[in-house]
């Protein structure tokens, strides 16, 4: 996760109604718009493209650190919209 989502994780585990409110985004019809929308409006700038872009350049860093050997990435690691509500649960 980059430097907002990281942000916007502590402050969440840190205010119960933040946390909520995040929560509440999964059952949007749009959930990762929705998400977006309600960090942005937080002062957390996140957007759909953001979010997409942060996984691609996690999983293409595991990727580039194996020096070409064949490995396999576990799924969901590219996902940072999931990873975020993955740690947002558990805590």
């Amino acid at each position: 996760m980059d430097e907002i989502l990281c942000r916007l994780l502590k402050d969440a585990l840190h205010h119960p109604e933040l946390k909520q409110k995040l929560l509440q985004t999964e059952q949007a019809d749009d959930p990762m718009d929705a998400f977006c929308q309600l960090a942005t409006q937080l002062g957390y700038p996140i957007n759909i493209g953001d979010l997409f872009a942060m996984g691609q350049d996690y999983h293409d860093n595991l990727m580039k650190s194996v020096n070409g050997g064949g490995v396999e990435t576990p799924d969901g690691w590219d996902d940072a919209y999931e990873q975020f509500f993955a740690a947002l649960h558990t805590k």
